[in-house]
């Protein structure tokens, strides 16, 4: 699975929200606040994409509402539906030592502390707690391990590189 590292999607629009030209918005984001703090996003359908700036946010239960300038109806953003909102890199949060993009993390080798290549990441879990990276070791084996200190040693994204200590049990 390679992903795409143009921009980030922090959002899915899931439909309009009244009728002054509102819509609503699933977060896919792990800081649902950074609406407020942005100006500019890109809706996008994969297809089209179009620059738009951010009106006014609220929040309802888990949802976001969002108005955006020059859209003022209903018939102005129904056709938002189903498309994704995203962001630049350079508007992307900074990030912390030991913190990573999820996106960054797929398709890295991973090694044992020994030198020893193991697999691929292929796919990252998310359990609440922390995150699990899949490796894939051959077409039919997959190793679990845990996004814990006592495992992740070092990742290395210039090399395409993380090296690992695997625990017992693992």
């Amino acid at each position: 699975m390679s992903m795409n590292r143009q921009g980030f999607t922090i959002g899915k629009v899931l439909g309009v929200h009244g009728l002054k030209g509102d819509v609503k918005c699933f977060p896919l984001t792990d800081y649902v606040k950074r609406f407020e703090i942005l100006n500019e996003v890109k809706l996008t359908n994969d297809i089209i994409t179009k620059n738009v700036n951010i009106e006014k946010v609220r929040y309802s239960n888990n949802i976001v509402i969002i108005k955006f300038y020059g859209y003022d109806s209903i018939n102005s953003v129904e056709k938002f539906k189903n498309w994704f909102i995203k962001i630049t890199d350079e508007q992307a949060l900074p990030l912390s030592a030991d913190e990573y993009y999820v996106r960054d993390l797929y398709d890295l080798d991973v090694y044992t502390e020994e030198g020893d290549k193991i697999g691929v990441i292929s796919e990252i879990i998310s359990t609440g707690a922390n995150d699990v990276y899949v490796v894939k070791i051959s077409e039919d084996r997959e190793l679990l391990i845990p996004s814990i200190k006592d495992c992740i040693k070092k990742v290395e994204l210039s090399d395409n590189k993380m090296i690992v200590k695997l625990l017992e049990g693992l």
